[in-house]
């Protein structure tokens, strides 16, 4: 189930990778059994009295992530401030301001669930570093496997050092492809970008993330008997 994005102060710089072991938490435990019956259902009248239309300050559904090498920050956040400013697609966010301090594969699956459309930025630092092509993978696994990511993992070469196409891995050479230098650059961003399917991934983030309390709440119940 996604989560959202929460809005902690964001740290500028990708978490060292030697940290992935500190704090790490059991991402799918099961909720625990229990006969409480009219507790359950107190827990579930309980969110759903959080209205549909408006988020928690701290729960962000976002129209794009942006993942990067650690040495493309400077072009992941052009890249950002292009599809926000130009293109009025927001809100985005890098992956470089998902909160410090969490699991790396909190963040991302956080970042992935949180978000429309998860952007690789196909660059030249791309096959050098092994955790940004995981992250890719891991994302295009994820887009595979719901059926409402459909089409939500966009391969991105931008202007600014572009991986040649002769180097992209196969796997990737199968999807296509937003060419910024492209003359149909804009009409590429039009296409896939488009609200309705935000608004479709949103409603079923929201479904997601009440569930995710209700199942939370009832745990707390539990505990205290």
């Amino acid at each position: 189930v996604g989560v959202g994005v929460a809005s902690s102060k964001p740290c500028m710089l990708m978490c060292p990778l030697g940290n992935t072991d500190t704090g790490q938490r059991d991402f799918k435990q099961e909720p625990k059994l229990c006969s409480l019956p009219h507790e359950v259902e107190a827990a579930h009248s309980e969110v759903s009295k959080v209205d549909s239309n408006d988020e928690d300050s701290e729960d962000i559904f976002y129209k794009f992530v942006i993942f990067h090498a650690d040495s493309d920050i400077n072009e992941a956040i052009r890249v950002q401030n292009l599809l926000q400013n130009t293109f009025c697609i927001k809100p985005g966010i890098i992956f470089a301001e998902m909160p410090c301090g969490r699991h790396l594969l909190e963040n991302l699956n956080n970042a992935v669930n949180g978000s429309a459309w998860t952007i690789i930025l196909l660059t030249e630092n791309f096959l050098s570093e092994v955790w940004y092509k995981f992250q890719s993978y891991a994302s295009l696994i994820n887009a595979l496997n719901k059926p409402h990511k459909y089409n939500s993992f966009i391969p991105m070469r931008p202007l600014n050092n572009p991986l040649p196409r002769g180097k992209m891995p196969f796997v990737l050479q199968t999807i296509k492809v937003l060419e910024e230098g492209s003359p149909a650059f804009a009409k590429q961003v039009g296409k896939i970008f488009q609200e309705s399917k935000y608004r479709h991934q949103q409603a079923i983030w929201r479904k997601e993330m009440k569930e995710t309390r209700a199942i939370g709440m009832v745990e707390e119940i539990c505990k205290d008997r």
